[in-house]
């Protein structure tokens, strides 16, 4: 990993200058590998997270992020089915109901390297405030569809104004990492304790530098057509477990940090920031993951396109086309599989012509 922030440093700083608008940008400097989309799934439902097992079972998830009516929150998907996961009830929610073991606001779904699908529900309705009671990350087993684990954040975790965007999970040492894209940070939880933290929440890394984002001709607006700002959003996890990479959607720098400080206990909190590393300037991207070989995906969502750098530091174009609509979140899948979701953020929700997709690519054999 250390090579990638050497020689891939310099390949991040000139992703930033690639776009639609400067065709020269994309010279040798960036290699296209023009890998095929196969749509896999599609839904009249906005989505964001994807998640696949092992068993190459696909899991989407459905924010209340522009309205509180949503058929689903969490559900296996193929084709225009869709399932909701791990029963009717979970996904049945109302402001009259109890959130604890219900869906609120489900803003990424992840599966573990033991095959178990985690759920992280921001419980913060069209981005509006925290339900009390409902901020929580839970951990079910996909055969059995039964909770195996869940973790409850209070509100000095999940605060009033947050929004839990996505979640890693390492396994091996048994914590999860969860962005905060509303109130800027790093949530780490101790998995065996249950007990969660707070981290680099006052730190310019995990925060927005307001960036305006133009997408297909579109400057990007909410509802009430403000420009968003959003903080630390996506999230990777190196395969080895050694670092962290996160990055702000409504900013250009990509960070990481080494997760055995994340996970000191004992370490002052004031002392995490001189142990970030600025990995370099990206394109804007929503989601971010690796894949086992050490290659880092990211969303290039102002390109309709996927982009990675590999571990050599070579910067490649994985994947660009007019279908990839907001490409939002990644999941590895098998069989040398990468999956992505659309979520059309950048357009009205009245003026959305097209379904949501989820596409398939077959990476290269590495």
């Amino acid at each position: 990993m250390k090579q990638l922030l050497t020689a891939g440093f310099a390949a991040l700083l000139l992703l930033s200058g690639c776009s639609n608008d400067d065709d020269d940008a994309l010279g040798p400097t960036l290699t296209n590998l023009n890998l095929a989309l196969t749509s896999v799934a599609t839904s009249t439902v906005q989505w964001t997270g994807v998640a696949v097992t092992q068993q190459g079972r696909i899991f989407a998830n459905f924010p209340r992020m522009e309205t509180d009516t949503i058929p689903y929150s969490v559900a296996e998907v193929s084709g225009t089915q869709a399932t909701p996961f791990p029963n009717a009830e979970w996904n049945t929610w109302d402001r009259t109901l109890p959130p604890q073991n219900r869906f609120v606001c489900v803003q990424s779904v992840y599966v573990d390297a033991n095959n178990f699908l985690w759920v992280l529900d921001a419980a913060s309705p069209k981005m509006r405030g925290v339900v009390p009671g409902g901020a929580k990350l839970l951990k079910f087993d996909p055969t059995t569809r039964q909770l195996v684990q869940r973790i409850d954040f209070d509100e000095t975790i999940a605060y009033p104004t947050s929004y839990l965007n996505d979640v890693r999970v390492d396994t091996q040492n048994n914590f999860a990492y969860i962005t905060d894209s509303g109130s800027g940070a790093i949530i780490v939880v101790n998995l065996a304790t249950k007990k969660a933290r707070r981290l680099l929440e006052n730190n310019p890394s995990t925060k927005s530098e307001n960036l305006v984002l133009t997408v297909e001709g579109r400057v990007w607006r909410n509802a009430s057509g403000e420009l968003p700002s959003i903080d630390s959003d996506g999230l990777a996890l190196s395969p080895d477990r050694a670092y962290l990479y996160y990055h702000a959607l409504t900013g250009r720098p990509l960070y990481r940090i080494a997760t055995q400080y994340l996970r000191d206990e004992n370490l002052a909190p004031t002392q995490l920031p001189q142990r970030i590393e600025l990995v370099g300037n990206t394109n804007p991207p929503d989601g971010m993951i690796f894949d086992p070989a050490g290659n880092l995906y990211l969303t290039d969502i102002q390109n309709n396109a996927v982009t990675r750098v590999t571990p050599g530091g070579e910067l490649q174009q994985v994947a660009q086309a007019t279908q990839l609509k907001w490409p939002d979140s990644f999941s590895v899948g098998p069989n040398n599989s990468l999956y992505v979701t659309t979520s059309q953020l950048h357009i009205p929700r009245k003026e959305r012509t097209e379904p949501f997709q989820i596409f398939r690519l077959t990476l290269p054999q590495q």
